[in-house]
C-alpha cells in the first residue's frame, strides 16, 4: 500500500494547498486516493473529501491508542491505491515538547510512512537545505523522504534551491518548486479555514491547482518513493469490544449540514457497528427529526454564523426539545452544545436556539479555548458508567453563562493530568459538552450510547 506523509515545518507552509492538490491530481490519474489528516481537526478533512471523493479519516496518536489508529488506517485503505496523509502544525508538534504524541512524527512512524516536507521558501535560499536538514536528522525513524519548496518567486530562486538541496541533502528528493500564486489561497476565518461545506472549492480553482501541481510537481517520483512494510496489525481488542453482537438496529437521528459539519467518520462508523441506523438530518433545513429515532446526536459546527437561520427553524428547535423532555437520549459536543443554549447573545439581542440548557453563549474576539483534553466520568451517563475516561479535544471562540447548580456536571477533566475542573452537562438524558470526543479513545462510548438509544426505542414502543 503506497502511502506517503505531507508534512511542514509550521502551520501555514502551504500543506494543505500541496496535499489538496497532489489528491485532485492523483485521482485525475485514475488512482484511488485514501485520504487522511493527523490530529483533531475538522475542516481540511471535509476539503479532502471534496476532492477525493470519499471520507477523510483522522489519525490522532494521543487521543487514541496505537491499535485503533492503524486499524481505522487498514480499513480506510482498502481497495485504495494510495494513502495520502496531511499532517498537523509542525511535523514533530504535539501535545508537549518532551515527546512525539499527538505529532504528525507519530503517525508516520507508526505507519512507516516516507515523509514529504512542504517548505515555506518564501524569503528563504540556500537556507531553506539547512532547515530541511535539521528536520530530516531530528529523530531517525521519521523518514523525510522529499520535499516540496512552496511560495517560490523566480526561476533563480528555483535554481539557488535545487542547487542547496543536491549540495547538502542528496538523498532527499526534490518534488519540485510550487510558485506563489494569490488564486490558490484558499479563505480562513477564527478557527481557520473556511469549510468545504461553507466553501465548495470551485471547478475553476481545482481545475487550477491540479494544473499547477502537474507542472511543478514530480508525481512519478512521488508515487516511487520507497516503501517500508507496515509492521503486522495485531487484532485489535477495540474493534472485538465495539462488535455489535447482532443486536437489533436503532435509529439515531445525526445533525449533517453547513452548520454542524464536524464529527470524526469513525464515531460514525463505530456507532454503526453497534447497531445504530445513521439518520442524517439538518437543523437548518429540515421541520422535524427523522420518524422512529431512539437518540439524537448533535455534532460541532458553526451553529454561530447561521443563528437567524436556526432561530427561524422554530418547528426543529421544538422537536428537539420535545425530545430532551421526553427523555429521548441526546449527545452533543461544541456547536451542537451551543444549539441546546437559549441561544446566542448579540448587540441587537438573544438569538434563540433549542432552549433546553437555561444559558446563552456569546462569541469572544480572542481564542477562548484550545486543546487535548481528557475526561472522567463522575457519574452515570448515555456514553458510558461512572469511572469511565475518553480523550478529545476542545477549540472554540464563544463562551457560556455559569450553567444554574441544578444542572448536573458529569465530567471531570483534565490535560496531561492537571485538573482542568468540571464540564459535562446533564439534563435528562441529555449529555452535551464542549469537548469533542473521540469515540476511538474509548470503545465503550459507541457501545453504550446506542445501547441507552435501543432501549429507550424499546421503551417509547410499549
Amino acid at each position: 500500500m503506497k502511502r506517503i506523509v505531507i508534512a511542514a515545518p509550521h502551520s501555514g507552509s502551504g500543506k494543505t494547498t500541496v496535499t489538496l492538490g497532489i489528491m485532485a491530481a492523483l485521482r485525475r490519474r485514475g488512482l484511488k486516493v485514501a485520504p487522511f489528516k493527523v490530529g483533531p481537526d475538522f475542516i481540511d478533512p471535509g476539503y479532502h473529501a471534496l476532492v477525493t471523493g470519499v471520507p477523510s479519516i483522522n489519525l490522532d496518536g494521543w487521543m487514541c491508542p496505537r491499535e485503533f489508529v492503524r486499524e481505522s488506517f487498514a480499513r480506510s485503505t482498502a481497495g485504495s491505491d494510495i494513502a495520502v496523509i496531511e499532517g498537523v502544525m509542525g511535523l514533530f508538534d504535539g501535545i508537549d515538547g518532551s515527546s512525539d504524541a499527538g505529532s504528525t512524527a507519530q503517525i508516520a512512524k507508526e505507519l512507516a510512512a516516507p515523509v514529504v516536507l512542504v517548505i515555506d521558501a518564501r524569503s528563504q535560499a540556500r537556507s531553506a537545505a539547512a532547515l530541511v536538514s535539521g528536520f530530516a536528522g531530528f529523530d531517525p525513524a521519521v523518514k523525510v523522504a522529499a520535499v516540496v519548496f512552496n511560495n517560490v518567486a523566480s526561476a533563480n530562486h528555483e535554481r539557488i534551491l535545487r542547487e542547496a538541496l543536491a549540495a547538502h541533502l542528496p538523498g532527499v528528493a526534490l518534488l519540485g518548486c510550487m510558485p506563489r500564486d494569490a488564486a490558490l489561497a484558499i479563505p480562513s476565518r477564527h478557527l481557520g479555514l473556511t469549510t468545504a461545506e461553507d466553501n465548495p472549492l470551485s471547478a475553476e480553482f481545482l481545475d487550477h491547482l491540479v494544473e499547477v501541481v502537474e507542472r511543478h510537481l514530480d508525481l512519478d517520483a512521488l508515487l516511487a518513493l520507497q516503501q517500508q512494510e507496515i509492521p503486522a496489525l495485531p487484532q485489535s481488542a477495540l474493534s472485538e469490544a465495539g462488535a455489535g453482537g447482532g443486536a437489533e438496529s436503532v435509529r439515531i437521528a445525526v445533525a449533517r449540514d453547513a452548520a454542524f459539519c464536524f464529527a470524526y467518520p469513525d464515531n460514525l462508523r463505530l456507532l454503526a457497528e453497534q447497531g445504530a441506523e445513521i439518520c442524517c438530518f439538518s437543523p437548518l433545513r429540515d421541520a422535524a427529526l427523522p420518524d422512529g429515532i431512539g437518540g439524537i446526536y448533535l455534532p460541532g459546527g458553526y451553529p454561530e454564523l447561521f443563528a437567524e437561520k436556526l432561530a427561524a427553524n422554530e418547528s426543529m428547535r421544538q422537536a428537539v426539545r420535545q425530545a430532551v423532555e421526553a427523555g429521548m437520549p441526546v449527545y452533543a459536543e461544541c456547536g451542537g452544545f451551543i444549539y441546546l443554549t437559549q441561544g446566542v447573545a448579540g448587540e441587537g439581542g438573544t438569538i434563540p436556539f433549542a432552549g433546553v440548557f437555561p444559558v446563552r453563549t456569546r462569541m469572544l474576539p480572542r481564542r477562548k479555548a484550545l486543546g487535548y483534553r481528557e475526561i472522567e466520568l463522575i457519574g452515570d451517563a448515555v456514553i458510558g458508567p461512572k469511572g469511565a475516561t475518553a480523550r478529545g479535544h476542545e477549540f472554540h471562540y464563544s463562551e457560556m453563562e455559569e450553567m444554574p447548580e441544578g444542572i448536573e456536571r458529569l465530567y471531570r477533566v483534565s490535560r496531561k493530568g492537571a485538573d482542568l475542573g468540571l464540564e459535562g452537562f446533564r439534563y435528562q438524558n441529555c449529555l452535551a459538552s464542549y469537548i469533542h470526543l473521540h469515540f476511538g479513545s474509548s470503545p465503550g462510548i459507541a457501545r453504550d450510547f446506542v445501547g441507552h438509544c435501543r432501549a429507550y426505542r424499546t421503551r417509547s414502543l410499549t
